[in-house]
């Protein structure tokens, strides 16, 4: 007993975070089941993103309450940064960076830029930096996570929805939606959603987690519209609700 009430102490001092995460934070809905994604996924790196304390509010990147606050059904415990950076692509870009990373799969941190331009990871990592369209030896090599958060700056400033959009590919079914799938309609501005958790019913209808970014940068939050369980059957009045459609739905190879 001593012992509990130690650990509850602590986690109230905020000296021990919590474990909750996007599984264990959202009630899958009354008479549908959890797809759970594949160990080592990024689906399944994606349902198990942890979270910051119920009833944290979504902040800017100058820790101001952000205005899309109103739609928080939850914030992703992962920095936004000092800088106005970190939008809607950029935060799609950085969880997807973020996974590779961690797997070390680093051949596969490759994004383009608006201008085309292929800006991957390696060649950061080997001390190559950017300049005037091409690569440039100035550094050493260094694969460090300050480094790899380094190139992911560059990459939210150089990219945006128009380069994400082409990089991704067109699903030939919507309705085979899977967790980590983009809605995404690329433009100045475009927007896009993710999804963190996809749950079915026998009649094999699906409902979704989504999270975003937005302008200015702000945290990458879990969204809600009267429920945080989003459908391709049922039209949504959230901001940019309309991209919550099959035509924008996109993949990661």
């Amino acid at each position: 007993m001593k012992a509990v009430l130690t650990l509850i102490t602590l986690l109230i001092a905020g000296r021990i975070t919590s474990t909750d995460n996007v599984t264990t934070r959202f009630k899958v809905p009354g008479g549908y089941h959890q797809i759970t994604a594949q160990p080592g996924s990024f689906g399944a790196y994606l349902q198990n993103l942890p979270l910051k304390p119920v009833g944290t509010h979504t902040k800017t990147y100058k820790g101001e309450i952000a205005a899309t606050d109103v739609y928080t059904a939850a914030v992703v415990d992962m920095s936004v940064g000092n800088e106005d950076l970190q939008q809607c692509a950029d935060a799609v870009m950085r969880l997807r960076g973020e996974y590779l990373y961690q797997q070390k799969k680093y051949s596969e941190i490759t994004f383009h830029f608006e201008s085309g331009f292929r800006c991957d990871y390696i060649h950061y990592a080997n001390g190559y930096r950017y300049y005037n369209g091409s690569w440039v030896l100035k550094a050493k090599k260094d694969y460090g996570y300050s480094t790899f958060m380094h190139y992911m700056k560059l990459v939210f400033a150089y990219a945006g929805t128009l380069s994400l959009q082409k990089e991704l590919k067109t699903l030939q079914n919507a309705n085979d939606v899977r967790t980590g799938d983009v809605f995404i309609r690329g433009g100045s501005p475009g927007h896009c959603f993710i999804v963190l958790d996809v749950v079915e019913n026998d009649e094999h209808k699906k409902q979704f987690l989504l999270a975003q970014s937005f302008m200015p940068a702000q945290d990458i939050q879990v969204l809600q519209y009267r429920s945080p369980w989003f459908s391709l059957d049922k039209k949504s009045d959230i901001l940019y609700g309309d991209l919550i459609d099959k035509t924008y739905l996109k993949r990661f190879d």
